[in-house]
């Protein structure tokens, strides 16, 4: 490959101007803010016989993030309802106990337009899937899916987001092209006009002998052409550079695209991302939240280990990028 991270540097002139950032959104509280001043949601929930699930949906009512639909046992979602003192006439329920049939019946109502965004309660995540991608009901737009995953980290003082951390394996130039432009859309949701974009590796070199080395610069080289828009794109780049400009200055790469300055991380692969993804979860007193992209609509796939909290947070974005989808 003819590219050299010299050539991408001098065509652009080094260092990118300054964006207009006021608007975007720093926090989760922000992000709240922004949905508030949005109108109402709809959620519809797959399989809704879940005790955090049913919490989240309770906050997020309540906080009027979303109002949920909720498809299931309906004996069930009311005993649960009732322990965490939800008032179940506010809330339409329609009763499927074949949790493949609720999935459908949950995802078809995003589907038809009567639910603006859809959320895994407790049912395997294959299923799930398989609804997502049901020809006849889905959300499937014919490209692959991805996850983005946002944190509000103490010390930054913007919102950063991760993909892809938990879906693709081993993407390819072209699906990190998908994953970039999936991740941008959520960012100008978040209020992000022009987000930076760090594609990650271990150096910050093209390295032939290293393929994640030449597909982030050949991602660079996409978005100085114009194939990928809406973002200023660099790589490789170490995630000290991306993210530390103490770290670029002291490298000597402070007139790179991206330095110190990036609000979007793209994985070379899901064992990098996933790795990242939990130490910050696991070692960092964070805020998170994730979507599935790709979709006719934002998918909510949280984890049965995710806390009520990140739930929520995950129905917020969810809702944010609704109602950019919507518009």
């Amino acid at each position: 490959m003819k590219c050299s991270l010299d050539a991408v540097k001098n065509r652009e002139g080094g260092i990118q101007p300054q964006y207009e950032r006021s608007n975007m959104s720093r926090s989760f509280e922000d992000l709240l803010s922004r949905v508030n001043a949005c109108a109402t949601k709809k959620l519809a929930v797959a399989v809704a016989q879940d005790k955090a699930v049913l919490e989240a949906v309770k906050v997020a009512k309540e906080r009027r993030i979303a109002d949920a639909i909720l498809v299931g046992d309906e004996e069930e979602i009311k005993k649960i309802g009732a322990e965490l003192g939800m008032d179940m006439s506010e809330y339409r329920i329609i009763d499927e106990k074949d949790i493949t049939e609720a999935s459908l019946k949950a995802v078809k109502l995003v589907h038809d337009g009567e639910a603006d965004m859809y959320m895994k309660g407790l049912l395997p995540t294959g299923t799930f899937l398989k609804s997502v991608l049901n020809k006849e009901v889905g959300l499937r737009t014919g490209k692959p899916l991805s996850h983005v995953c946002v944190f509000e980290i103490p010390g930054f003082d913007r919102l950063l987001f991760l993909t892809d951390v938990a879906f693709m394996p081993y993407p390819t130039v072209e699906e990190k092209k998908c994953m970039i432009d999936y991740t941008v859309e959520v960012a100008n949701a978040c209020g992000v006009e022009m987000p930076k974009v760090a594609c990650l590796a271990a150096l910050e070199t093209v390295n032939e002998k290293m393929p994640v080395c030449v597909d982030s610069a050949k991602l660079t080289e996409m978005n100085i052409n114009g194939e990928i828009e809406g973002c200023i794109v660099d790589g490789p780049l170490s995630l000290d550079i991306a993210l530390y400009k103490e770290a670029a200055e002291e490298k000597g790469a402070l007139g790179r695209r991206v330095a110190g300055d990036a609000d979007i991380l793209v994985f070379p692969d899901i064992h990098a991302g996933n790795l990242v993804y939990k130490s910050i979860v696991h070692m960092v007193p964070c805020k998170n939240g994730n979507i599935l992209t790709g979709t006719k609509a934002p998918v909510i796939l949280t984890s049965r280990s995710d806390s009520v909290e990140v739930k929520v947070n995950s129905i917020a974005l969810a809702a944010v990028v609704a109602e950019k989808l919507n518009k």
